[in-house]
């Protein structure tokens, strides 16, 4: 997907948007081709109204909500997605990019979803989707929830958003779950910036979505008996600062995972395993 040099700029596609949302105009009275191409030029705006709103927000509403988009067009923006915004800036420490690669992941959980309903992705596609999904999370270190003056970046909760759409795929095959699932766990052993926004409870929700439909328990659990030595390890490399974040962000998942596995008998071993993690943790 090559994007055309005349686009839009930031003002005048939130002058349209704004219009479109508003009633004042439809998306059939506009240039909807080179309104979509400006949406992804400025998908990462530091405009949060613009980019939440009226980006993501005209998305959601397009792919999800009124299903109007050709799969020839979400299949190019997916592609385009992946290979051209997704790892834009990655090496960079803190930098704007950080919210192209974030509300880039929000869209691909669109398309994602939307495939999920259609069918129009190839398996190899949602292979590669998936490749791509868990080397990106593996290589963003900008884990900034809520940026002062800018919004949401919150790249782990976003990226978590588009994992559950991707294991939600019948096309998905189920032998990738052990390796999601251990992205996802690593995602949480961050020790540089403290999860205060949510990230914990959003990282679960991809976990369920694949005990829910065929992640063995006991992956989980085994997991859960090595975190205790692992965090021991980290203690010795890490000074006290970054070591006390890398215990709270690992004692705030256990405890939303501890909630949300009580009560409910199919995973009783599970909510003891747990249970055994933090006392330990706790303990030592």
């Amino acid at each position: 997907m090559l994007l055309n040099k005349s686009l839009l700029k930031e003002i005048e596609l939130k002058e349209i948007l704004t219009d479109i949302n508003s009633g004042n105009k439809t998306w059939q009275q506009e240039d909807q081709t080179h309104i979509i191409q400006s949406m992804m030029l400025h998908i990462g705006s530091l405009d949060s109204e613009l980019r939440d709103d009226l980006i993501y927000g005209s998305f959601y509403e397009l792919i999800l909500e009124k299903n109007v988009l050709e799969h020839s067009l979400l299949t190019d923006l997916l592609d385009y997605s992946l290979k051209d915004l997704l790892f834009n800036g990655i090496t960079e420490r803190e930098s704007d990019l950080v919210f192209t690669r974030t509300f880039t992941s929000l869209l691909i959980a669109l398309i994602l979803h939307r495939d999920h309903e259609d069918d129009f992705l190839s398996e190899d596609k949602i292979n590669d989707c998936k490749e791509q999904l868990l080397a990106y999370l593996s290589a963003e270190t900008d884990v900034r929830g809520y940026v002062p003056g800018k919004g949401w970046a919150h790249s782990v909760a976003h990226m978590a958003d588009a994992i559950d759409e991707l294991v939600k795929n019948p096309k998905l095959n189920k032998d990738s779950y052990i390796e999601i699932v251990s992205a996802l766990w690593n995602a949480v052993l961050q020790e540089n910036y403290a999860f205060i926004h949510n990230e914990d409870e959003r990282i679960l929700v991809p976990i369920f979505t694949m005990l829910e439909q065929g992640l063995e328990e006991q992956e989980i659990i085994k997991l859960l008996q090595e975190l205790p030595i692992t965090l021991m390890g980290r203690k010795e490399q890490l000074d006290v600062q970054h070591h006390r974040i890398l215990l709270f962000n690992c004692k705030a998942f256990l405890k939303s995972f501890y909630i949300k596995t009580n009560g409910k008998p199919k995973f009783v071993a599970l909510h003891n395993g747990i249970e055994a993690c933090l006392d330990e943790i706790v303990r030592k």
